[in-house]
């Protein structure tokens, strides 16, 4: 009785453990450059606005957390 216990617990992480395993192989490189993308769209966008309105964006930024 015991070791068909046990048997069905093991059982049951192993069917745990594959659908979990399902889940991670559904990442691909695809989501992983999409993600990046967007980080270098994002860093490139306030490099621009830090270029362009230099000073004032670091004030609004400074008066921002001061408040």
């Amino acid at each position: 009785m015991l070791s068909r216990c046990y048997l069905a617990l093991l059982s049951a992480g192993e069917r745990a453990r594959g659908r979990l395993g399902a889940r991670e192989r559904g990442f691909s490189t695809a989501e992983g450059l999409a993600g990046a993308a967007l980080a270098v769209i994002a860093l490139v966008a306030i490099w621009g606005a830090l270029k362009a309105l230099g000073m004032d964006i670091v004030d609004w930024m400074r008066s921002q957390i001061i408040k």
